[in-house]
């Protein structure tokens, strides 16, 4: 479009033509930017090594959803639906602003392929994609600087609040913004004073406003608007950039790259090295991370990307708890570290520990390796790596709570965290044979089965937790399944050993109870207990296939080879997700499929539910743990159950099992809400007699 008005280009500022302006700016710009971002990269480079360029293609899928489709941020649904309209705004005015650096030093600059009618149509895209991205800046910026929600807010303890910066990201957008809608309207404005052709403006967008505004101006303030508002966007967008790297807006240029690189195994934990073999990991003279060069690379990453928008920590249990751990601030107070102790101005600080500087060991011992803050962060930032590295190293330096010591040397000693007798594990079968004629398969005394059930250590000695031992015991019997256990040759599976930063006794465990598993001809593993499921699966190799009950007893089920008979009335259920079933492994449906099929089943589903489920304190050796903390989880677990109307909580772990009746006492409503493991309820519902075939036929 040709314009009545003088351009940047061919304008004169002081005596000096615009196009000096128009590349210094640039130019400086790039610089600034360059240097910048060498000094932020200067740590990443230091850092120890991690292999994110395997599966490109799983990558990109990742990629396309997470931060192209932006599908984590509607999660929380107001301030998702904001971040994505200005994501895409800025996606669409990104053209537009690279154009615009051009038109500065050739006014007839056009990006290859937009002079037609396609230019028409991103011409009026752009307009209407300025003004909503205006309108969201303006909402956003009200949202965050005088509503200010809880999840912003920062303790004393963590240092200074971010919302002043937030507001001034807002306001830089919304100067590009409005100087780029003004830019354009002023020159529309004018060629219509002068009755030449020009293109039309969208409806109602804030360049149609600010064109309807003009109309009247002289050529002479028309002129100037168009010129000032040009540089102001050109200033504007390169201090922008050159801002960015220097607080938690880094997320603008670094989430791309943090989410290609994203974790892509749930309930995986990162080796003690990469590139270092177990057999090797002897030769190493340090475990874990003990100061900020011993993270990866990608956990730097990390720490750039936090967009700080306290999500991680809304759903962090231990958080709601009251427990001296917020993630949000792992990564806020270890980006700080970067910044301060990587300056772009003067020499780098290396080597300071982290433990006792940024973090304390109640905070990094608080996690309960949940998942929740990984599951809810929209840039795929990773938590539990970086806790289990900084575990790793304070057990390399012997620095382990003193609840904790005991359970582990048992471990090591017994292969369980009570410290009882091997021999002891399947003393529990003993009473089912005396009792009830049921008799278990022993594999350590040269029994063979098709299935191995795999107890662990909580199921094996826990007397509570042992009925749930003996329901999957009597369920398999009456259904025909041929199984057995490894007895005095089980040990713990480890799961929390390896995430407790034991590696070496997890490897120990691991290699003990392969050994047995093997040898012992089982072709499936099943097991009751998520945590060992878990473990095998994802920190084990070579074994045969594992299956959690639930799924099991699905099959069992949908083969007829389960028959259920019908609810007693006035129970209502909710179940309760474990962590590490649900949000490491994804199983959400089979539990409730399980449910479901018994008949006049009444259940009902907590707020927070699926992959959003309340952590109830965490397995294994959270049992012998002792957190500082405000109120127990399992009990906050509880008080949900009974908000949405349930007097039954199904578990489908024997550690929520532990956690949720003890929440129930704690909370005073024993008689009011009871708790039940899967299996007990399945094996309580199983049509094993006559009288319950008369009794299904009566009530169909």
């Amino acid at each position: 479009m040709e314009s009545v008005l003088i351009s940047p280009a061919d304008a004169s500022i002081l005596g000096i033509p615009g196009a000096f302006f128009a590349v210094l700016i640039p130019v400086l710009g790039v610089a600034l930017f360059t240097y910048i971002m060498a000094k932020r990269v200067a740590p990443l480079v230091l850092a120890a090594p991690d292999n994110r360029f395997d599966r490109p293609l799983e990558r990109v899928n990742a990629l396309i959803k997470i931060w192209l489709g932006q599908m984590k941020h509607p999660r929380y649904m107001l301030a998702g639906v904001l971040h994505i309209i200005i994501f895409a705004g800025f996606i669409i005015l990104s053209l537009r602003s690279i154009s615009l650096v051009f038109i500065g030093v050739n006014e007839g600059f056009v990006i290859p392929g937009m002079s037609g009618s396609l230019g028409q149509v991103y011409n009026i895209l752009k307009d209407y994609a300025a003004t909503f991205v205006f309108i969201a800046c303006v909402i956003a910026g009200v949202r965050r600087g005088i509503i200010k929600p809880k999840r912003y807010q920062v303790p004393p303890e963590y240092g200074h609040d971010h919302t002043g910066e937030a507001v001034f990201v807002l306001m830089l957008i919304c100067t590009l913004l409005v100087s780029e809608s003004l830019f354009e309207a002023s020159a529309v404005a004018a060629n219509l004073q002068a009755g030449l052709p020009v293109h039309a403006l969208a409806p109602l967008s804030m360049a149609w406003l600010f064109e309807k505004m003009l109309m009247g101006a002289s050529t002479g303030a028309l002129q100037g608007a168009h010129i000032w508002s040009y540089f102001i966007h050109d200033l504007t967008f390169f201090f922008f950039l050159c801002f960015l790297p220097l607080g938690k807006h880094f997320h603008v240029i670094t989430s791309i790259f943090n989410i290609f690189f994203m974790k892509l195994d749930r309930g995986t934990v990162k080796p003690v090295r990469h590139g270092i073999s177990d057999a090797k990991l002897d030769e190493l003279e340090s475990f874990g991370v003990k100061k900020f060069e011993d993270f990866t690379w990608k956990h730097m990453l990390d720490f750039y990307t936090c967009a700080d928008c306290g999500r991680c920590s809304d759903q962090c249990p231990a958080n709601a708890v009251g427990r001296p751990l917020s993630p949000r601030f792992i990564s806020i107070k270890a980006r700080d570290y970067s910044f301060e102790h990587y300056p772009l101005r003067g020499n780098f600080k290396k080597g300071q520990p982290l433990i006792g500087s940024i973090y304390t060991e109640d905070e990094i011992w608080s996690c309960t390796t949940c998942g929740a803050c990984e599951e809810e962060c929209p840039v795929t930032i990773e938590y539990i790596n970086k806790i289990v590295d900084l575990r790793r190293g304070m057990v390399d330096e012997g620095n382990v709570p003193q609840s904790l010591q005991k359970p582990l040397q048992a471990l090591e000693k017994r292969g369980n965290p009570y410290g009882k007798m091997e021999k002891k594990r399947a003393d529990w079968t003993k009473t089912l044979k005396k009792e009830e004629g049921i008799e278990v398969k022993l594999l350590d005394k040269g029994d063979t089965a098709e299935v191995l059930y795999f107890v662990d250590s909580v199921t094996s000695y826990d007397d509570r937790i042992q009925e749930i031992g003996k329901s999957v015991a009597r369920i398999l019997t009456r259904a025909g399944v041929d199984f057995g256990v490894l007895g005095s040759l089980e040990k713990d599976s480890g799961n929390e050993v390896r995430r407790f930063g034991e590696e070496m006794l997890f490897m120990e465990l691991r290699d003990q109870n392969s050994e047995a598993i093997l040898e012992s001809g089982a072709k499936r593993i099943v097991t009751a207990d998520p945590h060992a499921f878990n473990t095998f699966r994802k920190d084990y190799k070579d074994l045969p296939p594992v299956e959690h009950v639930s799924q099991f007893l699905l099959r069992l089920i949908s083969e007829g080879k389960i028959r259920l008979k019908g609810m007693e009335e006035g129970k209502v259920y909710t179940y309760h997700d474990p962590c590490y079933l649900g949000r490491h492994n994804l199983l959400y449906e089979e539990p409730r499929q399980v449910l479901d099929a018994i008949p006049g089943m009444n259940r009902v589903e907590m707020v927070k539910s699926r992959d959003r489920s309340f952590c109830c304190s965490g397995g294994g050796l959270y049992l012998f743990y002792e957190p500082v903390e405000e109120k127990r989880m399992g009990q906050t677990r509880v008080e949900m159950a009974k908000e949405a109307g349930a007097n039954v909580v199904v578990t489908a772990c024997p550690f929520c099992m532990v956690n949720i009746e003890d929440g129930i006492k704690t909370s005073g409503l024993e008689g009011q809400i009871e708790a039940i493991d899967l299996v007990e309820l399945i094996e309580q519902q199983m049509i094993v007699k006559d009288a319950d075939e008369t009794e299904l036929k009566k009530s169909a």
